[in-house]
């Protein structure tokens, strides 16, 4: 038996998303069918839809899911119809980086997040015209009902905003994991964050939480400046029109003891190096493309300033989840404050305010 389910489909590179109706399989025994109540629009899933390969088509999309349990397979524990649920990326949990607790780097992360398709090779998604890769990041939440791994999901209150909480699984996780987790600084220390979307004012919130005394944020539209100054921002900065490197050595008095970047482009990483104080930390988590070569100054490395990719915040979801909903539920990572819902018949609408900076962080919806 299968069930019907409403998508958006990716059916030509660069183009606009069908919403069509598709068909989902049961789940396998170990496998877990949920229901999507929202899910959030991502840097990551907009590149692909800009960039996709002919061969990776059609694809359904979407790896920022909440919603409800509606079936697990017969070897499936700890869960049961009816739990409300966070998805988050997929890891096969074998190899030595799955069982040593740094599941973020899984020795087939890229084959089970990016591949299409389960780690066999098939689909549980299909049209009237044939099968449609999916299994994005182990969930294609863009798709109402999605067949999924318990790996995947982490369990949370049902008295929660349930529609809202989708981005906890990957932006928002990437922006506080890379404060909290990666940098993890100490009360009165100071940090710039380069960039105020959802993944940079998550690290705003995550570095407020932790007690940093100077909160420095970088970003060119005023209205995102705005915001990160109401999420606790202590300063904030107009890359067009400050020397930046300049402003924030004068803040600090000699440079910040940590920085993030949520956008990848060299002059920007360039910038987060060149603003650490000695000792200092760049968590980089912004992404350009795999191929993204940059140049900096390997003397200013030696003084005991040091850069380091993130992925994923460097988060077990099932264990950072919940921390950042004890945050949340106690008035310290308010991420509410910049989601807006569309209906998933609106996604090209949510996709074209998300390239226009109209929002910060677009999440789409599904009704019962």
């Amino acid at each position: 038996m299968a069930i019907t389910t409403t998508a958006a489909v990716l059916r030509a590179p660069g183009g606009l998303l069908s919403v069509e109706e598709a068909v989902v399989e049961d789940p396998r025994p170990d496998e877990v069918l949920v229901r999507i109540v929202g899910s959030g629009i991502c840097h990551t899933d907009l590149g692909v839809v800009a960039t996709a390969s002919p061969e990776q088509l059609p694809l359904i999309l979407g790896h920022e899911g909440s919603g409800v349990v509606a079936a697990v397979g017969s070897e499936v524990t700890g869960l049961a119809p009816g739990d409300h649920v966070v998805l988050s990326y997929a890891y096969c949990g074998e190899c030595d980086n799955c069982r040593s607790g740094v599941q973020m780097h899984c020795r087939s992360f890229m084959a089970l997040n990016f591949g299409g398709a389960r780690a066999d090779g098939t689909t549980a998604y299909r049209s009237s015209d044939g099968e449609i890769h999916g299994h994005f990041f182990g969930q294609s939440s863009w798709s109402q009902y999605v067949v999924t791994s318990p790996r995947n999901i982490v369990k949370v209150d049902p008295s929660l905003p349930l529609e809202l909480l989708g981005p906890l699984g990957c932006g928002i996780q990437t922006g506080a994991g890379a404060v909290l987790n990666t940098l993890d600084p100490q009360p009165g220390s100071s940090i710039v964050v380069f960039a105020a979307g959802s993944v940079g004012l998550a690290a705003v919130m995550a570095a407020k939480a932790a007690g940093c005394a100077s909160i420095i944020v970088v970003d060119p539209q005023p209205g995102r400046r705005e915001l990160a100054l109401e999420l606790g921002a202590t300063h904030v900065l107009d890359p067009t029109r400050q020397e930046v490197v300049k402003e924030i050595n004068e803040i600090t008095q000699g440079g910040a003891q940590f920085s993030v970047d949520c956008l990848g482009l060299p002059s920007v990483v360039r910038q987060a190096l060149e603003c650490l104080a000695s000792p200092g930390v760049c968590a980089s988590v912004g992404f350009q493309g795999a191929d993204n070569e940059m140049a900096f100054n390997q003397g200013h490395l030696l003084f005991g300033r040091s850069l380091v990719g993130v992925i994923e915040g460097d988060a077990d979801p099932h264990t950072f989840i919940p921390r950042m909903l004890d945050l949340f539920q106690a008035g310290q990572l308010p991420f509410d404050r910049f989601v807006q819902t569309f209906p998933i018949a609106k996604i090209n609408d949510a996709i074209e305010a998300a390239h226009q900076g109209q929002v910060v962080k677009a999440v789409v919806t599904f009704g019962d």
